[in-house]
């Protein structure tokens, strides 16, 4: 199979030819590991790789939706029973997985080929993804700029043409802003809709969530029907849909009433280019026959920093000393980051009474959300408040205390985490691209439990400004002879 074939068809493509025989899994895999060796040299985005579970694929026809379907697993605490996961962090290397979590299971079973581990910053806590464990991961549209995190490498995979889908987590934004920064489709699904267990119950006090980053939105469908459904001990549960998401795509939305939001929530700069986009956005959405009103959100975006800073932190100091106990290990800067190291220590300080008034706090900003939701079927904001910026703009090692590095991090990012929050489902999609040709993503969020009413309006926005078909420089299909090379890229050997 070339390139040019494989990266040209989406993960229901390739899904489609396998099942009609015109190519095997076994073929599509080892044109996936051949892409895969071409531009991570340049992107840096795979942890390391699976070539013997392509040999194992021989003579095999796999069974489920995305049969024979190459992709990645986040390396960030979804284990697969045997294989690593590291977390871009020196003080888990070498951690092994002692269980499939039921994401993995759920992958396996629609028929997906995990080929490898996708990079991610130092325990997810950065958009910037330069560790000392995997090195520095680059955006293939500016390889001078950072790619979005946590699923850095997952996001970097897919733009890259590497692969059609990878599989992603949210917590805060980490599956919609890299694929703002990508130019992909990124979704974190209404809180419930996708299992964490069974080794989590209720992850940073139900802000995570798992999914994929897709070049398409049918792919993205096609994931959520695959991974969707509750799992015995779950804490949380969706409302069941009426339909699987895949035939949402095609329907038309009824007419929506959609708050359009620029501002952004902790009253710092959004970039000129990013604000006109989603004015734009606005437009098309009214001449589709939408009602679109600017508004402000009903909070305050200092409550919503400060409570998740307070839930974020005590959650990382807890998993750091439960890993460390585990590995016999002990946390120091000489295995963390300098913020890391910040995090787990404020964390440590957390106390049960804090910890409690930050939910508390979240619960009123959850319920002064479901009031807004009330008056409204959907928001539009921008995914992100700036476009790509250099790596050197997220150095976990600067010299920061805990919150000022809370802050400082979240403000690209700071339309997410909210919806985290909520449990609210909501999308980024790559509508624009600024005149350097960095990405813009838009971002929408749904009434909760209305997955479905996103992917409806996704597809028809999808046909009304397309994407596929975009290619960032560093592309499996591109000649990269000449193209720059950031170093360093990699420290281990792929």
């Amino acid at each position: 199979m070339r390139l040019e074939e494989y990266a040209a068809l989406d993960g229901v493509g390739l899904a489609r030819l396998i099942a009609r025989g015109e190519v095997t899994a076994q073929e599509v895999c080892t044109t996936a590991l051949r892409a895969i060796s071409k531009v991570d040299p340049l992107l840096n985005f795979a942890v390391e790789t699976f070539p013997e579970r392509v040999e194992a694929l021989k003579g095999l026809r796999p069974e489920g939706p995305l049969a024979g379907v190459p992709t990645l697993l986040k390396d960030f605490f979804k284990f697969e029973l045997g294989v690593k996961s590291e977390c871009g962090c020196q003080l888990t290397e070498g951690l092994v997985g002692s269980y499939d979590s039921e994401v993995v299971l759920r992958m396996r079973k629609g028929g997906l080929v995990t080929l490898g581990r996708s990079t991610v910053p130092e325990l997810g806590w950065a958009s910037s993804c330069n560790t000392k464990l995997c090195g520095l991961t680059c955006n293939p549209w500016d390889v001078r700029t950072y790619p979005g995190g946590s699923s850095s490498g997952a996001a970097v995979a897919v733009a890259s043409g590497a692969v059609p889908i990878a599989h992603a987590s949210d917590g805060g934004g980490s599956t919609r802003a890299p694929a703002a920064y990508q130019g992909l489709v990124g979704l974190k699904p209404t809180r419930g809709r996708v299992s964490d267990g069974p080794g989590v119950a209720d992850p940073n006090a139900g802000m995570s969530c798992h999914l994929a980053v897709t070049r398409t939105v049918r792919d993205t469908a096609m994931m959520l029907d695959v991974l969707s459904g509750p799992a015995i001990g779950d804490p949380h549960l969706a409302p069941k849909p009426e339909r699987p998401f895949m035939e949402e795509l095609g329907r038309e939305p009824r007419r929506l009433k959609i708050a359009m939001l620029k501002k952004a929530p902790d009253g710092g700069r959004v970039d000129p280019e990013i604000a006109a986009s989603v004015e734009a956005t606005g437009r098309l959405l009214e001449s589709m026959g939408h009602r679109v009103e600017e508004t402000v959100l009903p909070i305050s975006g200092e409550e919503l920093i400060l409570s998740t800073h307070e839930i974020w932190s005590a959650g990382m100091a807890n998993s750091i000393d439960n890993l460390s106990k585990q590995l016999g290990r002990t946390p120091s800067l000489q295995n963390l980051t300098r913020t890391s190291y910040a995090t787990y220590l404020y964390g440590k300080g957390v106390s049960a009474s804090a910890y409690i008034d930050a939910l508390a706090t979240m619960n009123v900003l959850r319920r002064q959300m479901g009031a807004f939701f009330a008056a409204y079927d959907l928001l539009l904001t921008p995914t992100t408040a700036e476009l790509a910026l250099p790596h050197a703009a997220q150095d976990q090692d600067a010299d920061y205390d805990a919150l000022g590095w809370t802050r400082y991090m979240w403000h690209p990012d700071i339309f997410l985490p909210l919806y985290n929050i909520t449990g609210n489902p909501a999308i980024s999609l790559p509508l624009h691209q600024a005149k350097t040709g960095a990405q813009i993503g838009i971002h929408l969020v749904g009434r909760f439990g209305e997955d479905a009413t996103l992917l409806r309006l996704a597809a028809v926005l999808e046909e009304a400004t397309p994407w596929r078909d975009r290619r960032p420089p560093v592309h499996v299909c591109a000649n990269l002879e000449g193209v720059p090379s950031v170093k360093p890229a990699r420290r281990r050997p792929l």
